[in-house]
């Protein structure tokens, strides 16, 4: 699954940390999502969506083979 978290996060500014803090998970849950080691929960996709101004399928896109 391809991801857009980093690159909304730069846009709006955001250390990892912060934006860890707002969804409730540590900052190397936010890093490992970001290189694609780890697929969050629903919930925690959703959060990240909440707190990035975005929609869930954007910051999420499945790839061939997913």
């Amino acid at each position: 699954m391809k991801n857009r978290v980093h690159d909304l996060r730069i846009q709006l500014e955001m250390p990892q940390n912060r934006l860890a803090d707002l969804c409730g998970v540590s900052r190397q849950t936010i890093h490992a999502i970001e290189v694609g080691k780890y697929q969050p929960t629903i919930t925690l996709a959703l959060k990240l969506a909440k707190h990035l101004k975005s929609k869930v399928e954007i910051l999420f896109e499945l790839q061939k083979g997913d």
